[in-house]
Formats: structure tokens, C-alpha cells, sequence
């Protein structure tokens, strides 16, 4: 392998036409010219400068040499270049997940904050669920994913998830009951699980992590809940069949961002089931300026995150 410091020298005799320009132009002795070339050659197994008395000229393989130089010390310098940017979040890239509540809140005023304080670094975002989201750290497509886990409900399957993942917290999300606006227990500021086993949930995906989350609320409540078939993990589609008094359901607090006014919200207070937020990155990984700088922006926005106005606060 060619030693890049040789490479700058053989460019420099080139350019100047002499062993002395050369050694002026680099702030080298001459001799220390005339070594490196020397050490170069050996390493090229061939002559690459003729010395001569009208000075010295390029052979064949010198000029060749001197072309890949050429590209050689120009990618470097960009790569320096490049490098001092990152270390300046003047430059580079974060790609960023959310799931989609966290996509809906948190994220919009990240983006926004992130993009006035670094403009010159590339940002990109795709929506994922935890899941997806995780494996795309592992295998290096995202350097930060918005995910979140559950807070006092047994959930093995998080520990297995998050094996070799470091979590950010962000944000404690608990979850609310949604009611039709007309429903007895609407007046009610604060309610219980269990309040309201006889009623028909509306819940997410059984598969996902939110539809046991709600199953495992009721469980811990002493009861199975009754959905009759009604699941969705959007939440506009479930706050629809709410309004339309198909049933009630838990709504998590960043999805209370956009609520509408046919429904009720109500505290489940310090009993409330509720999710951790945090900012995840793949364990040992070596983190840029920029994913430092965002992952601050992240936790400055999610500390100020507040209800709108007229939500219920945990107690």
C-alpha cells in the first residue's frame, strides 16, 4: 500500500519540477524530498522521476502514479472536510423513526427545532412501529428511533426487543379512557378499569404491543374485556367509533394532540396502564455530533410536551 505522505510528495516534484521547489513548497529539506521518493519507488518496484541536469522530469509510471494520486488526496481531503463538518454539526445525517402517536406530537416540533439550529445536516424520517424500528438500528439504516415500552404490566418480549439497544427517556405517556359524550360514567372526572367491565372496548391490533397492553389493563382489573370485534390502531378510526357510541376504549396521552369534541376523556389517575417514550440507539455504536445534537433536541422538546388544553393530568 501506497503511503499517502509519499503520494503528496511525488504531486508536489510534479507540479514544481524540481527535488528544491518541491522541498520549499512542502517546508521539507531537500534531502528529505529525495528520501521519500527514493522510499516510494522501492515501493512501485520502478523508477517514477528521472534526475537529470536540466532537473527532473516524470517517467510513464510516475505520471500514472500522479493521476490515482491525484484522486486519491482529492477524496481524503473531502472525507477531512466531511469530517470536520460532522464534528461541527455543520454536515452529516441522522435518519429517525417514530411510531406513529410520537410521529403525530413529539416529533413535528423536533424536526423543526433540529432543522433551524443544523440546517446543513441531513435529516430523514419514516414512521415505524418499535418492532421495525429496532431492526432497522441493527442492521445501521437508522441512527435514532422514537420508541416506547410499558410501564408496570410484565412484557418480556420489551426485554428481548431492546437487547443491545440504549434507551433515552423521553416522556411517560399514560393512557386515558375515551367515552361517548352521552355515556353515565362521562361526568365522572376520574375513573377505574374496572368501572367499566360491562362495556364494549374498542381496541388496537390483538396482535400488536398496544392490543395487549389493553388486554393485560382489563386483566389486571379482573376482567376480559368485551370488543366484539372492533380494533384499530388508528386513532381517529377508534375515536369515530366512540363518538358513534360503539363502545369506549384507552387512548394513550400523545394521541390526545387531536381529540374530538362528541368525545370525553377521562383520568384513569395514578392507576392509569401507561407507556415509557424513549429515543432509541444501538448499544456501543459510535454516535456523530449531529445524532448527540438530536437526541438533545428530542428530550428539550419531549420535557415540554404538554396536553391540550382541557385534557385531564394523571394524578
Amino acid at each position: 500500500m501506497f503511503d499517502v505522505k509519499q503520494l503528496r510528495v511525488l504531486r508536489s516534484v510534479a507540479e514544481h519540477g524540481s527535488f528544491s521547489a518541491a522541498a520549499e513548497a512542502l517546508s521539507y529539506t531537500q534531502p528529505a524530498v529525495s528520501q521519500q521518493i527514493a522510499a516510494l519507488e522501492r515501493r512501485a518496484g520502478t523508477t517514477l522521476v528521472d534526475r537529470g541536469s536540466r532537473g527532473v522530469r516524470l517517467t510513464d509510471a510516475g505520471r500514472a502514479l500522479v493521476d490515482h494520486a491525484d484522486a486519491v488526496l482529492a477524496r481524503l481531503a473531502a472525507a477531512e472536510a466531511e469530517l470536520e463538518a460532522i464534528a461541527g454539526v455543520r454536515g452529516g445525517r441522522v435518519r429517525l423513526s417514530a411510531f406513529p402517536t410520537a410521529a403525530a406530537s413529539i416529533l413535528p416540533s423536533a424536526v423543526a427545532l433540529f432543522g433551524k439550529r443544523h440546517p446543513d445536516v441531513e435529516l430523514s424520517f419514516v414512521e415505524q412501529e418499535p418492532e421495525e424500528a429496532v431492526a432497522m438500528l441493527r442492521s445501521v439504516e437508522l441512527e435514532v428511533a422514537i420508541v416506547y415500552e410499558f410501564k408496570d404490566l410484565l412484557q418480556p418480549e420489551f426485554d428481548r426487543l431492546y437487547e443491545g439497544i440504549e434507551l433515552h427517556y423521553l416522556v411517560e405517556d399514560p393512557m386515558y379512557i375515551a367515552l361517548p359524550r352521552d355515556h353515565p360514567c362521562a361526568r365522572k372526572q376520574r375513573l377505574r378499569v374496572e368501572d367499566l367491565a360491562e362495556e364494549t372496548w374498542i381496541q388496537s391490533d390483538s396482535g400488536d404491543q398496544c392490543g395487549r397492553l389493553h388486554r393485560a389493563a382489563c386483566a389486571a382489573a379482573g376482567f376480559d374485556p368485551r370488543s366484539l370485534g372492533f380494533q384499530s390502531d388508528d386513532y381517529n378510526v377508534v375515536q369515530g367509533l366512540i363518538a358513534a357510541g360503539v363502545g369506549i376504549s384507552l387512548l394513550p396521552a400523545l394521541a390526545l394532540t387531536n381529540v374530538r369534541d362528541d368525545i370525553v376523556i377521562r383520568s384513569l389517575g395514578r392507576r392509569a396502564p401507561s407507556r415509557r417514550v424513549a429515543a432509541a440507539t444501538l448499544a456501543g455504536r459510535f454516535r456523530s455530533p449531529a445524532t448527540e445534537a438530536m437526541l438533545g433536541i428530542l428530550e428539550e422538546v419531549a420535557a415540554r410536551f404538554e396536553l391540550p388544553a382541557g385534557a385531564p393530568v394523571a394524578a
